[in-house]
């Protein structure tokens, strides 16, 4: 068994937060061992990513080739699509009202993994093992990872990537609270004849929400949140009723659908670990938090833990891997990971209650948002970047400041 000493960092899992993990610890300059099959070509799905996380892409030089084939995100709409009595206005997000010309781009998943392995492959200092970690050995100053191709792999630093039943943070002792959702995705792209206009819309129903998401041209991505057997039932429809299901519930607003060949279901899940690093060990994506579809945070979210694991990294170079550095990484991500996640399961449980006082705090939370501004600004700021929308308050409220001393 060959075993490779060189390396500060091991990043464990292939989708898109491992490698992007790879490529922004390599690019700050550490060395990197990156274990896992080569990605699935065949994922469905599209990820919308908003403009902090696109910025972290160009500096890893991705974003420019994946931009030629995405849609810009400039508006987000939420429709009630219940049949309560109690029902919800809608509420559109308009990226100019933050002075943005868009919030983000969609991308198509198949796309995102193609361009991430290709530069995955031709940077120096990642070397790519196309073999899963077997076994975890977690010692006080290193870790070894024992991969399925026979060899083994030392490093300061373990990077879990590797999903929501993520093997290293169970070799981690890090518990986790997760449990399983009556609720599965029905994932595909589809075409219509009018145009979407750039526009995201998330129908909110009594199973979860049916989010369309643009893609270049008159086509759309769909997430369709249901019951298991309800989700198994629609992608077993020809394409021709299967279209005319989803136009229904879409309220014909993008005029007649044509479904893509190709459907996929996922069953729905959260889950919370108790810590989010521990043994050398930090984790990052799934392996860190779980949550429904609802808002475009998943990736987004993932983005961010890459983003302040490399940046304590960098501080604590000597040893990445070192308590200090992983006690920095736990207590900067917890508010950030705490707040989207509990935010999204409130929706998501509020949409799945038939209790009276459930459906009047989602109309009431609904109501403020369309109707003050203001309001409706901060959490556009505080979608695309924590902190941003009250760093916008602190910044008007100074300017305002100013310019009431400059007429005294």
């Amino acid at each position: 068994m060959s075993v490779d000493n060189r390396t500060s960092i091991l990043v464990a899992g292939t989708g898109p937060v491992g490698m992007i993990s790879a490529l922004a610890f390599a690019d700050a300059g550490f060395e990197v061992v990156l274990a896992g099959p080569p990605a699935r070509m065949d994922d469905g799905r599209t990820t919308a990513l908003m403009a902090p996380a696109l910025k972290v892409l160009d500096r890893l030089s991705v974003l420019q080739e994946l931009s030629r084939d995405a849609a810009p995100l400039k508006v987000m709409r939420i429709i009630d699509g219940t049949s309560r009595l109690i029902r919800s206005p809608m509420v559109t997000f308009r990226a100019g009202e933050i002075g943005e010309e868009q919030f983000g781009f969609n991308f198509q998943n198949r796309v995102l993994n193609a361009v991430l392995e290709n530069a995955v492959g031709r940077h120096a200092r990642i070397e790519w093992r196309r073999a899963l970690v077997e076994n975890w050995s977690l010692g006080a100053d290193r870790v070894t990872a024992s991969l399925s191709d026979g060899t083994s792999v030392e490093a300061q630093l373990a990077v879990a990537a590797d999903g929501r039943n993520s093997p290293a943070r169970q070799a981690a002792g890090i518990s986790s609270n997760s449990r399983a959702l009556p609720q599965a995705a029905l994932v595909l792209n589809f075409a219509h004849t009018r145009e979407h206009g750039f526009a995201s819309t998330e129908f909110h129903t009594e199973t979860g929400p049916f989010t369309q998401v643009p893609l270049p041209g008159n086509r759309s991505s769909l997430v369709w949140v249901v019951r298991p057997e309800t989700a198994r039932q629609l992608a077993a429809l020809d394409d021709a009723a299967l279209s005319l299901r989803i136009e229904e519930q879409m309220q014909s607003m993008l005029g007649r659908v044509t479904v893509d060949t190709g459907r996929q279901i996922y069953p729905l899940s959260t889950s919370l670990p108790r810590r989010f690093a521990e043994k050398r060990v930090a984790l990052v994506g799934e392996a860190a938090h779980v949550f429904p579809p609802i808002g475009a945070q998943g990736l987004n979210l993932g983005i961010r833990d890459v983003e302040q694991l490399v940046a304590i990294a960098i501080k604590h170079a000597e040893d990445p891997g070192a308590p200090p550095a992983l006690s920095a990484y736990d207590t900067t991500r917890r508010p950030d990971i705490l707040a989207r996640t509990s935010a999204v399961n409130l929706l998501n449980m509020s949409l799945l209650s038939d209790m009276l006082p459930a459906q009047l705090a989602r109309r009431l939370g609904l109501n403020l948002l369309g109707g003050f501004s203001p309001l409706r600004a901060f959490f556009m700021r505080e979608g695309l970047r924590p902190g941003s929308g009250f760093a916008s308050i602190a910044s008007s409220l100074k300017a305002r400041r100013g310019a009431s001393t400059r007429a005294e």
